[in-house]
Formats: C-alpha cells, sequence, structure tokens
C-alpha cells in the first residue's frame, strides 16, 4: 500500500505527481489488473502457446 503524506505549502498538483511517481514505481496498477479476474492455469497456457506462436510467425516471415 502506498502511503504520501502532503508536505506544508505542497500544491495539491505536486503532491498528485508524488503520488502517481510512486504507485508506478511500485506497479500497483498492472498488478491490480492482473488479478482483478481469475484466470485458471489451462486458459493462461493456451494464451502462452498462443502468444508463442504468433511470435514465431512473425520472425519467420520476417526472414523470407
Amino acid at each position: 500500500m502506498v502511503e504520501i503524506k502532503i508536505n506544508d505549502g505542497e500544491s495539491f498538483e505536486g503532491f498528485l505527481r508524488r503520488f502517481t511517481k510512486k504507485v508506478q514505481h511500485e506497479s500497483i496498477i498492472p498488478d491490480y489488473r492482473k488479478r482483478e479476474h481469475f484466470e485458471p492455469p489451462s486458459v493462461a497456457r493456451k494464451k502462452k502457446a498462443a502468444a508463442k506462436l504468433r511470435k514465431s510467425l512473425k520472425t519467420t516471415n520476417k526472414f523470407m
């Protein structure tokens, strides 16, 4: 969890900028998106295999 205290005399924009940097640095949003919906292991394997196939086709077409 990110905890940031506002400094004396700091504007809201400055505080929001610091908060956004901290959230990005701790990679909270991508982690949240990954955990937002449960994906069964079988579906994850199928997606990984499909990505691998796309990548191999892309590289073979590149060298032709």
